[in-house]
């Protein structure tokens, strides 16, 4: 229930919302760019994204254009930073929500 309670509270607060979008937006970019870089499908795309800007990186994927290799350069300087962010504040929110119970 705390978690409900968690993700509801979240979704009220305009700077979190804001996050949030940000968060969705970058992802989408780079799901749209490596589809056209290196027609990969919407989901190989957009996995590739999600793996990249959390640092899991698996290797399953790779941009092998040069296009798609300057692209990444930029997309992890731009994109790490707020995703850590995301989830740093994803966490630290829910943290504070256990804390008051």
């Amino acid at each position: 229930m705390l978690f409900f309670k968690s993700i509801i509270s979240f979704l009220k607060d305009k700077q979190y919302r804001d996050l949030l979008f940000t968060t969705f937006l970058i992802l989408g970019m780079g799901m749209f760019i490596y589809h056209f870089l290196e027609g990969w499908s919407y989901v190989d795309s957009l996995y590739f994204s999600v793996i990249t800007l959390t640092t899991i990186g698996y290797g399953d994927f790779s941009p092998q254009t040069d296009a798609g290799k300057l692209f990444t350069i930029f997309y992890i300087i731009i994109g790490l930073g707020m995703i850590l962010s995301f989830i740093n504040t994803v966490y630290e929110h829910y943290a504070n929500a256990k804390k008051k119970e």
